[in-house]
């Protein structure tokens, strides 16, 4: 059986202009390279001195910004675990017949994804005290990151489960399987193989969103590239800003480069299974993006 294509493949003359495109814009990339550094170098920010402080321990920087990616990853680590881990059991509560169940976790959801995650930290930092619930700058940032993040992993989830044929869900339960076999045994695996990519990504997002701990006083990453800013400004003046913002860059970028790597290796083992593996492909539901409910009379 012949595979239908979208679009016919490309001849010699579209082969060329691609390749003609694909110059073009490697030299416009470069020529803007080309400019930044020059006007960096202009500046004296591309001096050795000034990269120096980040490498010598006897001015602390190093040390400085390696305590705070230790204290980034933490919140991080465990914010992702509890959103997952909460945002399933959403997911699963929406998808649920009942509808005791359904209308209280579908509330949450659409509630913790219209307010924006700086608003949720706040609360949980300088409101909550009013009523006698202190909470630490950590717990706080942890459990802002966990609450919105969780009701959005709980759309993407649902979108996964929704996206296995409803025929093996039948025939899970025609062979006598129980609702819950039929979701751990039948439909997550196959719905986790298919989220996956946009999984991590959300999890790349509440990497990112760790940095707000700098509101509320968090020694995140940002916080510390800030503090040390300020260390050195009163004698050094603006000397070694550049610098310290640009290692901060550094290491999120390859935090999340990493763990988009880890999500890569995950999907490659994945696809080797014949339980993930057994099924083709299929569009994630629409409605999720829209924020509608959705039930499974079966889960």
């Amino acid at each position: 059986m012949t595979t239908p294509v979208l679009f016919d493949l490309p001849g010699p003359k579209a082969r060329a202009r691609a390749r003609i495109g694909t110059a073009v814009g490697a030299l416009i990339v470069l020529g803007i390279i080309a400019f930044v550094l020059v006007r960096l170098a202009g500046n004296g920010q591309l001096e050795g001195q000034r990269w120096a402080v980040l490498f010598d321990t006897r001015g602390g920087v190093p040390q400085a910004l390696g305590e705070a990616l230790v204290a980034t990853l933490k919140v991080a680590l465990v914010g992702m675990v509890l959103a997952t881990v909460l945002g399933l059991l959403l997911a699963v509560g929406r998808l649920s017949g009942r509808r005791w169940v359904g209308i209280p976790v579908a509330t949450f959801i659409e509630f913790f994804r219209a307010i924006p995650l700086l608003v949720v930290i706040f609360a949980l930092y300088f409101v909550l005290p009013g009523f006698g619930v202190e909470l630490s700058a950590f717990a706080a940032l942890t459990g802002g990151l966990v609450l919105y993040n969780s009701a959005v992993l709980a759309e993407i989830f649902r979108a996964g489960i929704l996206s296995v044929d409803r025929g093996q869900r039948e025939a899970a339960l025609a062979l006598g399987m129980r609702k819950s076999q039929v979701m751990m045994q039948v439909l997550l695996p196959q719905a986790i193989r298919r989220m996956l990519p946009v999984l991590i990504a959300q999890l790349v997002v509440l990497l990112k969103d760790s940095s707000l701990g700098f509101i509320i006083g968090y020694f995140e990453l940002l916080r510390q590239a800030r503090s040390l800013v300020e260390f050195f400004t009163p004698t050094f003046g603006n000397q070694y800003t550049f610098q310290i913002y640009v290692a901060a860059a550094l290491m999120y970028i390859i935090v999340n480069v990493l763990l988009s790597q880890l999500a890569k290796y995950v999907e490659r083992r994945t696809r080797r299974n014949a339980k993930t593996a057994a099924t083709a492909e299929v569009e994630l539901p629409a409605d999720v993006q829209m924020g509608s409910g959705g039930g499974i009379s079966t889960v």
